[in-house]
């Protein structure tokens, strides 16, 4: 049986542990790796596509960072209950051709009692942003773990 501790219910402590492990996991842009955390059948609205399985996931993360590139990501815990979580997040990237975005929003999360995602609905907006504005480098350093993100 896979499992992904920790498992619901969640404990605070056991929420922020699962928004940092999706972060660093999403920071590898490793399609594959990121999909390990999600259930077989797992659901996903992502702003107006629906994604459904892991072979969907991979598909649509390969393209996503494809095109948006030296992503990096902050997500922070908004609140928990059970087996759900909510957080926001944001993250910055680029086009081919270089223009830089930041991109806000927020996500739900419903773990099975193995602790996989089985649904994710996240809502995203973008702004353009100048290289000079950018303020998310690479994933998150050991030392600013648990920071909150500025909202702007």
């Amino acid at each position: 049986m896979n499992q992904r501790p920790p498992l619901p219910p969640f404990s605070h402590e056991d929420a922020l542990t699962k928004v940092q492990a999706a972060e660093d996991a999403w920071n590898t842009c490793d399609p594959q790796r990121v999909s390990l955390a999600y259930t077989e059948d797992s659901v996903w609205r992502n702003r107006d596509q629906f994604v459904a399985g892991r072979a969907q996931i991979v598909e649509f993360l390969t393209q996503k960072w494809q095109r948006e590139l030296d992503y990096a990501l902050r997500k922070s815990l908004w609140s928990y209950d059970g087996n759900r979580i909510a957080v926001r997040f944001q993250y910055e990237s680029h086009d081919a051709a270089g223009q830089w975005y930041r991109s806000y929003g927020n996500e739900l999360w419903e773990f099975d009692e193995n602790g996989l995602m089985r649904r994710r609905e996240a809502s995203i907006n973008d702004l353009r942003i100048t290289e000079a504005e950018r303020r998310i480098f690479g994933p998150r350093p050991e030392s600013e773990r648990g920071q909150e993100i500025p909202l702007q």
